[in-house]
Order: C-alpha cells, then sequence, then structure tokens
C-alpha cells in the first residue's frame, strides 16, 4: 500500500474510533471502557494495516482492537 493511502486509512480509523466518543465534552469525561475501545481501534487499525495491509486490514484490525480494548478495561 502506498504511504499517503495507509496515513489515510490510519486518520480515517482513529477518527472513527475518537467518534465513539462524541457525546462526551473531553477525554477525563470518558468512561474506563470508552478509553480502551479508542485506543484498541487505534492500535487495533495499525496492527491490521501492517499485517493485512489495505482498507479491509485496517478496518478488521480495528473492529478487533476496539472490542478488546474495551473489554480489557472493564
Amino acid at each position: 500500500m502506498k504511504p499517503k493511502l495507509r496515513m489515510a486509512a490510519l486518520a480515517i480509523v482513529a477518527s472513527a474510533g475518537l467518534g465513539i466518543a462524541g457525546g462526551c465534552s473531553t477525554w477525563d469525561n470518558m468512561s474506563r471502557a470508552d478509553k480502551g475501545t479508542v485506543g484498541g481501534a487505534v492500535v487495533g487499525g495499525a496492527v491490521g494495516n501492517a499485517v493485512g495491509g489495505g482498507a479491509l486490514g485496517t478496518i478488521g484490525g480495528a473492529a478487533v482492537g476496539g472490542v478488546v480494548g474495551r473489554e480489557v478495561a472493564k
């Protein structure tokens, strides 16, 4: 995958993860589980892109990372 496309995909995943907390005014107001979901989605998206490549790997990694991050943070 081209570097610009990879960075764009990662930015989309990161912004989508932050959209989960759209109702919260600040990071401090988020629950621990929500923070875990966001962090897991960002890390999972990066790992999914590196391992699987392409948008599907990024999105799949973000989805799995978000679920795992939420469960770990509970």
